[in-house]
């Protein structure tokens, strides 16, 4: 995909791997915003993130507190010397950011997943440098995600960078926002010059866990993270169980292994192509064995049609569904990837066996 990025600017790109950007949820006052960014500062922290226009799902709660923020943000700029960042929806805010010489923003997910507020945005950027973070969609959509980077790309915006916030799903889950870190990774497969920095707060949605899914995401060689963090996160406006104090980020940030990409020895080479080649291998054998089960779930097709038996049967789908995913638990695979696992291969056969009932070729 001929996505142009540039290197963000001498000041991201001289920073330090992970790139960490932190502050809280909304800006709720001038001391407040001002207090929390002091004692960033103190940790190292270059950038510094509030939001100020917060529209929320139900009108009657805290929505920010709109242009004076941006004020604020100034002050942060000025007293603190940090670089600020903020969150914006539509073209007004847009012009106010540029107005009060804002130096980074970002899309929210509630953003992302509408391509014409994307595109309202872009057009009022056109011709201006100004790095640009992106957040994925509320659900997991991986073109939606695409096309706002595209959108923004295409008038001209160069400074930009994908952040990963988890995707929503119903029903209780020990996540906020599912990570869905596939989509992620895929992202980077298809713009492989796109900076990618990981949001755990939204993810996490609890202090516990952000940790763990900071970890994860440094792992997968992700270019940083984005924590929201307050000076006093148990009375904060909006989101308060998922930000954290600027002595909690140092902490976690102290903790916080960084591996490298890569490195320059021959006997740890060689011994990972030994691997590799040994998953190959293994990988094939995957192959042909579900290709030896798709041959025999066209065979129970045409069983089916012969006999007129239905396509779907529910107590054989459960049966398989539980005792598969029981074998492979006690063979230490997850619940989670067994589960994923069989239903696609149960997909691809009711696929396979609708084609013999209809008279088409397999390809």
């Amino acid at each position: 995909m001929d996505i142009k990025i540039n290197k963000l600017s001498s000041f991201i790109e001289g920073l330090k791997k992970p790139l960490i950007i932190a502050g809280p949820c909304s800006a709720e006052t001038n001391e407040q915003i001002i207090s929390t960014a002091k004692e960033l500062k103190k940790n190292s922290i270059n950038i510094f993130r509030a939001g100020i226009w917060k529209p929320r799902t139900r009108p009657n709660s805290f929505e920010g507190v709109g242009n004076i923020g941006l004020q604020w943000l100034n002050n942060v700029q000025k007293e603190v010397g940090l670089k600020v960042m903020t969150e914006v929806a539509n073209a007004k805010h847009v012009e106010q950011v540029l107005k009060h010489d804002i130096d980074m923003i970002w899309i929210g997910a509630r953003t992302t997943v509408n391509p014409f507020a994307v595109q309202e945005i872009a057009d009022a950027l056109r011709g201006v440098d100004i790095p640009v973070f992106i957040k994925n969609p509320i659900n997991p959509d991986m073109r939606l995600w695409l096309g706002a980077i595209e959108r923004l790309s295409n008038v001209g915006c160069e400074s930009l960078v994908a952040v990963h916030r988890g995707f929503f799903s119903y029903g209780a889950k020990k996540y906020r926002n599912l990570p869905h870190w596939q989509l992620p990774v895929e992202l980077k497969r298809i713009i492989p010059n796109i900076p990618i920095i990981c949001d755990p707060s939204h993810i996490a949605g609890s202090r516990d866990l952000i940790q763990s899914v900071s970890q994860k995401a440094i792992d997968l060689n992700f270019d940083g993270l984005m924590i929201e963090t307050h000076i006093d996160p148990d009375n904060a406006l909006s989101d308060k169980n998922q930000q954290i104090t600027p002595s909690f980020l140092n902490n976690l940030l102290s903790e916080l292994v960084v591996r490298h990409k890569s490195i320059d020895d021959k006997d740890f080479a060689l011994s990972l192509e030994e691997l590799r080649t040994k998953i190959d291998t293994l990988d094939n054998d995957l192959i042909n064995t579900l290709m030896n089960r798709m041959n025999i779930a066209e065979l129970i097709g045409k069983h089916k049609k012969e006999n007129d038996v239905t396509i779907l049967q529910p107590l054989r789908w459960k049966y398989i569904l539980e005792n598969r995913t029981s074998n492979g638990i006690d063979s230490g695979l997850s619940k989670e990837f067994m589960t994923l696992l069989l239903r696609a291969i149960h997909e691809e056969s009711i696929n396979i066996q609708t084609g013999v009932m209809n008279n088409k070729k397999r390809k």
